[in-house]
């Protein structure tokens, strides 16, 4: 009998794979849940993009030149990285909540419950809103 189908964190070898689009065993849902869907998500999500464009850019500051050369061989790919991680942060979410079986419409709770006071003040103001819902209406 194997104990690894109940374990419910995935080990370093995993967590790498999921990291960059794997998909982890059910057993492990809840914690995709939080990771994906919990507080601080966007942030860990922008430094799994970030780790990386580090470990390709570190060697160029290994060569001998002044700290204005450094920053101009550096910054100009890492701030698109930043950018575009930032950008696409729920798209990736969304996609990877699916990837595991979960609705990626989790990926707005968060934002929902801050929210909902909003939504309920909308309401009683102007009634409830016709037509269909989308993925704007957090």
């Amino acid at each position: 009998m194997s104990t690894e189908t109940a374990r419910t964190r995935p080990n370093i070898v995993e967590y790498i794979g999921y990291c960059y689009g794997r998909r982890l065993p059910d057993s492990m849902r809840d914690w995709v849940r939080h990771d994906l869907a919990g507080k601080g998500a966007t942030g860990r999500m922008m430094i799994r993009v970030f780790v990386p464009a580090l470990v390709v850019l570190a060697p160029f500051w290994l060569i001998p030149t002044t700290l204005d050369v450094h920053l101009s061989m550096t910054l100009p790919i890492l701030i698109p990285f930043v950018f575009f991680s930032h950008a696409l942060n729920k798209v990736w979410r969304r996609h990877m909540l699916g990837k595991h079986g979960l609705d990626p419409t989790l990926v707005d709770a968060l934002s929902r419950e801050k929210n909902a006071h909003i939504h309920e003040a909308y309401i009683e103001r102007y009634g409830p809103r016709s037509g269909p819902s989308s993925s704007h209406d957090v």
